[in-house]
């Protein structure tokens, strides 16, 4: 693949969990990636490291994905390097209040909308403009199956992760003429992940039973979801939501 023909991706949230799996994967796949995080420095660039190692190119660049100016100077750095981005991945998780709705302030539910449609909203307009000039791309989105499915005390994420998932629909049906895709990879529970650690034994013991595939998903199983959607040949796809969860539920 010549330096003029390889794509670009932009993997949000990507030091560790499904967001590194997918930038390996996608690196893998011969996408220079940039491996966006907050504050794990180190991390980021062990992924960097991890992708160089078997010949990819990575680069890791802070930025807090809410702040326009942090999104916008972070995609121009990837433009001055590599050119425009042709795969978003926004899996960047935004923190959350795990609680009861009774117990729960106006602050952190609406804090968390705000939080997760803020984000979303930032970095694809920060990437629209480079897909226009390129003539198309691809947008997927990280949802949770909690959106569909409620849990106790987590209204916050899977009502904020709900609204994530409407507008990634709207999105569709806007930039289909454009040659955008924009689709949702929406994971159950995922094993080896930092919102796996608040699992107690009991709960993901109830789940893998509840699981046909007999386990709890990984991040690689997540990161094959997302490369699939990413994919330049895959172009009739959008607007779609594929469930991650080893058939725990079924829709």
């Amino acid at each position: 693949m010549t330096e003029s023909t390889t794509r670009v991706a932009l993997v949000t949230g990507a030091s560790s969990g499904i967001g590194a799996a997918t930038a390996r994967l996608l690196a893998a796949r011969g996408m220079r990636v940039v491996v966006n995080y907050l504050s794990s420095a180190a991390a980021a660039e062990q992924v960097v490291a991890d992708i160089e190692a078997e010949g990819g190119r990575a680069m890791a660049v802070q930025a807090d994905v809410r702040e326009p100016a942090a999104v916008a100077a972070m995609v121009e750095r990837t433009r001055a390097a590599w050119g425009e981005v042709d795969v978003l991945v926004h899996n960047a998780l935004t923190p959350y209040a795990v609680k009861p709705f009774q117990e729960m302030t106006w602050d952190e539910l609406g804090g968390k909308l705000d939080d997760e449609m803020r984000a979303a909203f930032v970095v694809t307009k920060a990437v629209l403009p480079g897909m226009a000039k390129l003539g198309g791309g691809r947008i997927i989105f990280l949802g949770t199956g909690l959106s569909r499915r409620p849990r106790e005390g987590m209204i916050a994420l899977g009502t904020a992760k709900a609204a994530l998932t409407q507008f990634a629909r709207y999105l569709a049906q806007e930039l289909g003429p454009a040659g955008v895709t924009v689709n949702v990879v929406e994971p159950g529970p995922v094993d080896e992940t930092r919102m796996a650690s608040t699992l107690d034994t009991q709960l993901k013991q109830r789940q893998v039973a509840a699981t046909p595939m007999g386990r709890l998903a990984r991040p690689a199983d997540v990161a094959r979801a997302v490369a699939f959607y990413a994919d330049e040949d895959n172009s009739f796809m959008t607007g779609t939501t594929a469930a991650v969860n080893g058939g725990m539920a079924m829709y």
